[in-house]
């Protein structure tokens, strides 16, 4: 493709300048994509593609409007493509094409999504990890550190990045890449290791937050979070997105401000999306009652990244009531909100120059709605003494209003889609642009008039005066008419039923009108474009603005969920207790008639094994544990009719690992690591939620690995734990480790019929449902038949002979009394008994002794259930198949 000239050897060229996966040049009013970035792009977008010849080849070429380029670039980001944009320049030897900037996964500015869009970056030190997340669109910038790999990824999850910049440590440690790849659907890009570098990268952030800053927030001693936050600004500077100048806070964060959850919990409980990676389903989806798209992303903020501090969960435990007790007023401020503009990204938009006049137009309007929301609040009895107040009178509401009054002051109610229309500007705002509308409106005028003054002086009917981007203005007069044209009528076109003339002042007035719609224009793009200059300068003031709105959004959305679901205010306690009274599951009520129970947890009872049937709710019951302190600790009410909490550090869950099997990671090696990181990373001050610990490997493993993760949390961890199990000898521990207690989730037989009551009870169950819960799930009656049989023989401890084919009895016999398993007369399976092989052979083929040999070597105290039963399966199919 070297030899291509032209257009396509100049887009061939800047994509050589360039290591994005694709190439946007603008040519005129296309934007065009040649060769195999064409193809691609007509692939994922499904353009059409076309053939561009050049130097005798043909090269494919796929376009979009230049007005249409922001969706399909868009499109590619969303899809992880980073596309780098050539704009066309004027120069005054005709075009000049060069790349101004590239649009990566992390930094699209063009998103409608609620959502935040972090870029984040990695560093690997010897003993800590720095991160930095970047949301450009909203211009927040978080940094802090960890002390794991583990904790990497939990911060991932949390973040759920669009674009990863590994560190230059981290890109050498092929585990670490291997693990981002398997748990983050972000694009992994590579960046300058220079920037990387600590001294760089420190004096970067000095440069855009202040050195003060740095030091203020705690930075100043670690390279790695300093080296991580450095490289994500180089990139985005590099990127030519223009939005550097609406990161204006830096935000360090720490373990003693939230409550730990790693990813693994994250999903477990389901907070932003389901286990099969929907929204709907999820506690956001379930409780997200806002109005605005920022207060969409604040919620799921709160939720993912919970408060330790007691202060600030009181003050939204107290606005959320104050909402709550005021239906008339919570109303009237939600219509307020709903029409607020998204300060927060506007920020950014205006730092990029990306920002349009409809884009300030909205900005004006939500800015004087921020008083119209003050007043809702303090004309409320039950609101002015509220934290709500507090949080709308702690900013500057004098500069609030004067931002508010220079925006509607300049811009028009209705402006155009772009500012090259013109019509932005409002009468008033500057008095050389009033002049200049004036008079192009003045000859604009004289143009209109026109027809009617030819038509009078020279008697002429069939005469208008109009404009094309050929012919100019002109002077139309029918056919019929033409003997009365004057003289000085110039001709300039003859048509079939028609000639055009124009006349001298006609020509004078055209070029008078040109001069001033230029002139118009360029000063009308040259106040707007101040404007938003001026705007991008208040950037903070305008992301402290929708912060804050956003919050009310949150909080009123909170107190809608709770007076709807009769939700209750918990209790903080400075004690490690946890007191619930007709718990309910969050999300779970409001699909099913919910049947509350209690949970009662204190420094003497501190560790809950949790008993009973397969599908009667013990998920259920542990979960909307876990779910109640988070909401506590978030700020919310919860589904109880009582609630009294004592805080939390971290809640760490080991439920499932379903997901990882199809990595290849075995279901016991993800149940083990998840156990081994919640039994370094849980403390005292945490919750644990085990369901089901020891069962992904054989029996005896099993119960030995639960036991001894139960001893451990009771003695050493001493969190707040409950475990469900099938394992019932760990229901004995109770009765030999002082915090331990049995609780089981009961259910009523009656007549052989079993129902779930979903109560949860003291003790520990005394039998199983498992054969009931098989008919429940709809497997064959004559396999629930059978299981009950030999359920019963072994409760008494009785013999149990193997059925075999056609309804018949095979004599094969498993003897409970001396575990002896014999066939036929009496035979031993281990060989002894010829004319027991010979029978078994006659009613099974060949293949039986192979299969009995096999049967007799499993050892099931040894094999995990679920390998048992597959393996039972195959050995079914090879008989019945002989």
């Amino acid at each position: 493709m070297s030899d291509a000239t032209g257009i396509v050897g100049e887009f061939f060229s800047l994509q050589g300048e360039t290591d994005a996966d694709l190439l946007a040049m603008q040519v005129g009013d296309f934007y065009e994509f040649f060769g195999e970035d064409a193809e691609t792009v007509a692939e994922e977008l499904d353009l059409k593609v076309s053939q561009k010849s050049s130097h005798g080849s043909s090269y494919p070429m796929a376009g979009v409007p230049v007005d249409e380029l922001t969706p399909y670039l868009k499109g590619l980001v969303e899809r992880g493509y980073r596309v780098a944009v050539a704009d066309q320049h004027e120069t005054e030897n005709g075009h000049a094409r060069a790349i101004d900037r590239i649009v990566t996964p992390g930094t699209l500015l063009e998103t409608t999504d609620a959502d935040a869009r972090y870029l984040t970056g990695i560093v690997a030190g010897d003993e800590e990890w720095g991160l930095a997340f970047a949301d450009v669109t909203t211009g927040q910038f978080f940094v802090t550190s960890v002390d794991d790999r583990s904790a990497v990824l939990s911060e991932l999850y949390r973040f759920d990045p669009a674009e990863v910049l590994p560190g230059p440590t981290v890109r050498t440690d092929d585990e670490t890449l291997d693990r981002l790849r398997d748990r983050t659907d972000a694009t992994l890009s590579l960046h300058t290791t220079e920037d990387f570098a600590p001294g760089r990268a420190r004096h970067r952030l000095r440069d855009q937050f202040g050195a003060e800053t740095i030091e203020s927030v705690g930075m100043g001693d670690s390279d790695t979070t300093i080296a991580a936050a450095g490289g994500v600004l180089a990139y985005v500077e590099e990127t030519g997105q223009g939005v550097l100048a609406s990161m204006t806070r830096l935000q360090r964060y720490g373990a003693g401000e939230h409550v730990e959850l790693d990813a693994t919990t994250q999903r477990n409980l389901e907070l932003t999306e389901t286990m099969q990676g929907d929204r709907s389903g999820s506690l956001l989806d379930t409780i997200d009652h806002t109005v605005t798209s920022a207060g969409t992303r604040t919620l799921r903020a709160w939720l993912q990244r919970p408060r330790r501090s007691t202060a600030e969960l009181h003050s939204r435990q107290d606005g959320v009531a104050a909402l709550a007790s005021a239906a008339m007023a919570r109303e009237r401020l939600r219509e307020e909100l709903s029409d607020a503009y998204d300060l927060q990204r506007l920020a950014s938009k205006a730092a990029s120059g990306s920002a349009d006049a409809r884009d300030l137009r909205a900005a004006a309007d939500t800015l004087a709605r921020y008083e119209s929301v003050r007043n809702v609040v303090a004309d409320a009895s039950e609101l002015a003494d509220s934290p709500i107040l507090d949080r709308l009178d702690g900013l500057d509401r004098s500069a609030i209003d004067d931002l508010a009054r220079e925006l509607d002051a300049a811009v028009v109610e209705d402006p155009p889609g772009t500012i090259t229309e013109g019509g932005i500007i409002r009468r008033g705002y500057d008095e050389e642009l009033d002049d200049l509308v004036e008079r192009h409106e003045s000859a604009l005028e004289w143009i209109e008039t026109l027809p009617d003054r030819e038509q009078r002086e020279h008697g002429i009917t069939h005469l208008s005066v109009d404009r094309n981007k050929t012919d100019g203005y002109y002077i139309q007069v029918g056919n019929s008419e033409t003997e009365k044209v004057p003289e000085y009528y110039e001709s300039v076109k003859t048509l079939k039923n028609a000639e055009r003339y124009t006349i001298d002042e006609l020509e004078e007035r055209e070029r008078e009108i040109l001069r001033l719609e230029e002139q118009r224009h360029d000063l009308e793009r040259e106040l707007f474009e101040a404007l938003r200059d001026r705007v991008a300068q208040r950037a903070q003031l305008l992301q402290d603005v929708g912060s804050v709105l956003a919050a009310v959004d949150v909080l009123a959305a909170l107190a809608t969920h709770a007076v709807r679901n009769d939700w209750t205010r918990p209790e903080l306690l400075d004690s490690r207790a946890l007191e619930i009274e007709a718990g309910r599951h969050p999300v779970v009520e409001g699909t099913t008639e919910f049947v509350p129970n209690d949970l009662y947890m204190d420094e003497d009872r501190r560790f809950l094994i949790v008993t009973g049937p397969n599908m009667s709710g013990k998920s259920t019951y542990m979960r909307q544990a876990a779910l109640i302190v988070l909401l506590t600790q978030i700020g919310s009410f919860v589904p109880a009719r009582s609630a009294r909490v004592g805080l939390v550090d971290g809640i760490y869950t080991r439920v499932g690992a379903l997901d990882e099997l199809a990595q290849g990671r075995s279901t016991f090696m993800v149940e083990m690591q998840e156990l081994s990181n919640i039994l370094h990373s849980a403390t005292g001050d945490s919750l644990v939620i085990l369901d089901e610990v020891g069962r992904g490997t054989a029996t005896f493993d099993g119960i030995s690995i639960a036991w001894a993760a139960t001893e451990y949390l009771h003695n050493e961890v001493r969190a707040k734990t409950l475990f469900a199990t099938h394992y019932h000898e760990l229901t004995n521990l109770a009765e030999h480790l002082p915090r331990v207690e049995n609780v089981h989730v009961a259910a009523d037989e009656s007549d052989g019929d079993v129902t779930f009551l979903r109560t949860v009870r003291e003790g520990a169950t005394d039998r199983s449902y498992g054969i009931h819960v098989a008919d429940l799930a709809g497997v064959p009656d004559p396999v629930v038949d059978r299981s009950r049989d030999v359920l019963d023989r072994l409760r008494e401890e009785k013999a149990i002979e193997a059925k075999g084919g056609s309804g018949g009895t095979t004599q094969a016999v498993f003897d409970l009394s001396d575990g002896a398993f014999t066939a036929g007369d009496g035979a031993s399976a281990d060989g002894s008994g010829d004319e027991m092989r010979d029978r078994i052979a006659d009613r099974f083929g060949d293949d039986a002794e192979g299969v009995l040999e096999e049967l007799a070597a499993l050892d099931v105290n040894e094999t995990p259930p679920v390998e048992l039963m597959a393996r039972v399966q195959e050995l079914q199919d090879e008989l019945d198949e002989g």
